[in-house]
């Protein structure tokens, strides 16, 4: 008895402490800008769901993508409708790994950029991507920001030709993240 009382001792404090090092959120906010000169065309998305283990560097992000808002509405509906076919494709995701974690001190307040590596899911194609971010801690608070870019071939978004020179082909991403300590139940 007393074996199975020490076991599932170790197994709730090695819970415990892995969620030590996990943080997450449910409003990352992603903003997208495919502006050309000939029309601005930019969204914001504040639903995004992230977590990450400090302890492992493992990050994920998870997206909806008709949560993306327009000042247009009828660029919204071309935006789901046309392009990212947010109906046969709701979501986007990235997966991946923060190359140098270790460099990230959640205990001292400072900036610590980083590299991230993995896979980006949009529109029924994933590709490796690679990025910077940047980690801020402030009073035990964390936070990330990251700035990327990605094609719209890539990922077989396609353009009509009727409106090729107004939006472009490379895609300006930006992500901030504030992140709260996971909490396990």
């Amino acid at each position: 008895m007393k074996k199975i009382s020490l076991l599932f001792a170790i197994i709730a404090l090695s819970l415990f402490a892995s969620a030590q090092t996990k943080y997450m959120t449910r409003n990352a906010r992603v903003y997208f800008n495919a502006s050309s000169p000939l029309e601005k065309i930019d969204a914001v998305n504040d639903k995004a769901i992230s977590v990450v283990d400090l302890s492992t560097g493992q990050i994920e992000f998870g997206i909806l993508l008709k949560a993306f808002l327009f000042e247009r509405a009828l660029m919204q509906e071309h935006f789901n409708e046309n392009y990212v076919e947010s109906d046969k494709f709701p979501k986007a995701s990235f997966k991946g790994m923060i190359a140098d974690i270790n460099s990230v001190n959640i205990s001292k307040d400072g900036t610590y950029p980083v590299k991230v590596t993995g896979k980006l899911t949009l529109h029924g194609v994933t590709k490796d991507i690679a990025a910077t971010a940047t980690f801020i801690v402030k009073n035990g608070a964390l936070s990330a920001t990251s700035d990327f870019n990605i094609e719209c071939a890539d990922y077989n978004i396609e353009i009509p030709g009727l409106v090729k020179d107004k939006i472009a082909k490379t895609i300006s991403i930006n992500i901030q993240s504030n992140f709260e300590q996971f909490k396990a139940s």
